[in-house]
């Protein structure tokens, strides 16, 4: 399975990165998002319980089934004031 990941805002400024493909077996999100979380470090960051998500998108929850080719995109929850 190859799923292109993108990253906004913060996570974007915490990873480095716009985003990239990953391959793997993911049933869902969650499981890409451990996945990535995995890697340590910074990664932490993706474990965050405001993380917000889109497939596609379109926004959606963590526990959305993934298809090979899909497009998820990870942002923080937007705060105004």
């Amino acid at each position: 399975m190859n799923i292109q990941v993108l990253y906004f805002a913060r996570y974007r400024e915490v990873l480095g990165l716009d985003g990239e493909r990953v391959d793997g077996e993911f049933s869902t999100i969650d499981d890409l998002r451990a996945h990535l979380a995995r890697r340590g470090d910074v990664w932490q960051v993706l474990t965050e319980q405001n993380l917000m998500c889109a497939l596609s998108e379109e926004l959606c929850s963590v526990n959305k089934p993934l298809q090979d080719g899909d497009q998820v995109a990870f942002f923080p929850t937007v705060t105004g004031g």
